[in-house]
């Protein structure tokens, strides 16, 4: 699985980008968000990545960071969200927008998005509001108000070890909620071996 790109700006278009890694292009779909934050045109960028496969497609998703990459996840996991709407979500909302709409309930703010009816954004704050507060959002977010969700670990060795349980097989807010208890257990001078280890024990059960 192609996890991460780093390479170069080759093109870009409505919804998509090539990054040139080592003289071979890749083609990765992107939100509206994520392609402005590639750059310029021949800079060096890096994509997070999700490849999907179906039975008569396969595509790269790229994203700007691991934390939209994790949205993109969960909400594809609803019914009614391919990659199309799931981008379109990340383009019409930022992840903080995506939680505070998901953790209050708000349809109307999640049917911003273009392809997204009022039915479909009923379902995805439904289904989304018991895990949004787990996920990335704006600057200090801890759990929401009556969600009981651990916060997302932040940066560096937090990210890196929920990021091994995800590839594990672990869904985002799992893995987010068993490396925060971690880090609790450990301190922030654990080894990212020690984190990852007692973190899947915890993600376990």
């Amino acid at each position: 699985m192609i996890a991460k790109l780093s390479g170069r700006l080759d093109a870009t278009g409505e919804d998509w980008a090539i990054v040139d890694v080592g003289g071979v292009g890749y083609l990765v779909h992107c939100s509206s968000r994520t392609l402005a934050a590639l750059g310029e045109m021949g800079e060096a960028c890096t994509v997070h990545t999700e490849l999907q496969v179906s039975e008569n497609d396969m595509r790269l998703l790229g994203f700007a960071d691991r934390g939209e990459r994790d949205w993109f996840r969960l909400l594809t996991g609803v019914q009614g969200v391919g990659s199309k709407v799931g981008l379109a979500i990340l383009s019409a909302l930022s992840p903080g927008e995506l939680r505070e709409a998901c953790g209050k309930g708000d349809a109307a703010m999640v049917a911003r998005a273009q392809g997204v009816g009022p039915k479909l954004a009923g379902r995805i704050v439904n289904e989304l509001k018991e895990k949004a507060g787990a996920m990335p959002g704006p600057a200090g977010h801890g759990s929401l108000a009556g969600g009981g969700s651990a916060p997302r670990p932040q940066g560096g060795l937090g990210a890196d070890a929920a990021s091994a349980l995800e590839n594990l097989g672990f869904k985002p807010a799992v893995a987010a909620q068993a490396v925060a208890r971690a880090l609790e257990e450990l301190g922030e001078g654990a080894s990212e071996g020690d984190l990852i280890r007692v973190a899947l024990k915890k993600a376990a059960g």
